[in-house]
């Protein structure tokens, strides 16, 4: 599984994207990024999106094995807002 984050926004307005491939991976990490990704992902409904972003507020667009999902400060979920901090921490 490929985890891919981009981030844009804010009041730099600088972009920032990593990617975590989970094949390399330990099968119990890997299972812990898929079921984090999913959760993110099931996340995009009613409610989520670009709609209510803050000025200057960061957007982004998490894209895990071709789907993809848009969410902005503050309408993150909390799976969301977990897999964007870990992704761009960790991913190279």
């Amino acid at each position: 599984m490929r985890i891919h984050v981009r981030r844009t926004g804010g009041f730099a307005g600088i972009e920032r994207t990593a990617e975590v491939d989970t094949a390399p991976l330990p099968d119990a990490e890997a299972r812990e990024w898929r079921a984090l990704a999913e959760r993110a992902l099931a996340d995009d409904g009613p409610g989520a999106g670009s709609g209510g972003a803050v000025p200057d507020g960061f957007s982004y667009e998490i894209a895990v094995d071709g789907r993809t999902v848009r969410c902005a400060d503050p309408r993150l979920s909390e799976a969301q807002r977990a897999l964007v901090s870990r992704v761009l921490k960790e991913g190279a």
